[in-house]
């Protein structure tokens, strides 16, 4: 079974992309053939600042190594260090129907939220980001693509690309699979919406400890008392959250006191930032010995790129005769 997932390098990563994405991926490495690329072609359809994306990939391979990803058991690079996926990329755009990526969530959300501020910014690579989404999984015959809910229906694009492709010239490409891990839920942000760095309610998951428990102090509550019973205490932003880094006894045993009344936001946000802070304070320490040696994440991100260009390669060159080129 090979696997295949990337991330945007395009801000500092944070607890949902670490529970929503990261995470799986690394408990992943140990089922198949893992693929898992920093996606800095795809950052460039919002990000505009050369020196922030480099400085970005950087950080998403600290982030990514010192949360427990192993080069040994998996293939990590950079998406532009595979120029074979861009060439893959205008292939399959000749067989994609305008309507297909019309009917896209992800780009129909994103233009309706910069219609108004600046309709300039809604560029070709938003409009055609899933065209290249389905290159990065088609071009390593990838079987299996984790993803959450929301970035389901570019799995089922890709899929209907790939059918529409083979239908034409033949067997080509792989149909892949996506999977939704059903029991993560939407991770919270500070302000109850789904953490994500567009909205600015992102708790990262490396960073300075003040900065970083001011965030979590800033967690959104409702206007109740601490007295008061909260029947509704599984729906509380720092219990979801608290749910996600504290073992389970502890989660549970904070939920109930909520739910009775008695327990105080402060505390909770208190507790919150304790096992938050405790629950990556290895993976800071890996951390800081790989930024250390940025020689040897270079090393990893180049070797894994030496890798996928040879699978890259194969399927490539199996795309372009079977259509002609």
């Amino acid at each position: 079974m090979r696997i295949l997932s990337g991330i945007q390098p395009s801000g500092a990563l944070h607890l949902g992309n670490y529970f929503g994405m990261m995470k799986p991926a690394i408990e992943l490495q140990a089922q198949g053939e893992a693929f898992y690329f920093i996606a800095d072609y795809h950052s460039m359809t919002s990000l505009f600042d050369a020196a922030q994306r480099r400085r970005n990939t950087v950080d998403v391979a600290l982030d990514f190594l010192a949360c427990g990803l192993d080069p040994r058991r998996s293939v990590f690079f950079r998406q532009s260090d595979v120029p074979e996926v861009a060439e893959l990329t205008w292939m399959l755009s000749t067989v994609t129907p305008m309507g297909l990526l019309e009917r896209c969530h992800s780009y129909k959300d994103k233009k309706a939220k910069l219609a108004g501020d600046d309709l300039d910014r809604v560029n070709h690579g938003l409009f055609a980001y899933p065209v290249l989404m389905a290159a990065d999984i088609l071009i390593y015959d990838s079987n299996v693509v984790p993803v959450g809910r929301d970035q389901k229906q570019h799995v089922e694009v890709t899929r209907d690309i790939a059918i529409k492709f083979n239908n034409l010239y033949g067997e080509t490409f792989v149909i892949p699979e996506p999977r939704i891990r059903d029991e993560v839920a939407v991770v919270p942000g500070t302000d109850g919406q789904k953490m994500s760095k567009s909205y600015g309610n992102t708790i990262e998951i490396f960073g300075e400890e003040q900065a970083l428990r001011k965030k979590v102090m800033s967690i959104v509550m409702d206007s109740r008392t601490p007295q008061e019973p909260k029947p509704d205490a599984e729906r509380n932003n720092a219990i979801q959250l608290l749910n996600l880094v504290a073992p389970g006894e502890v989660a549970r045993d904070y939920l109930e006191r909520l739910r009775a009344g008695g327990l105080g936001y402060g505390d909770l946000k208190k507790a919150l930032f304790g096992h938050y802070w405790d629950c990556f304070a290895a993976a800071r320490q890996r951390r800081a010995e790989l930024a250390s040696n940025l020689d040897h994440v270079e090393d990893v991100l180049r070797t894994g790129a030496e890798k996928a260009r040879a699978q890259a390669g194969v399927v490539l060159r199996r795309a372009k005769q079977a259509a002609g080129i």
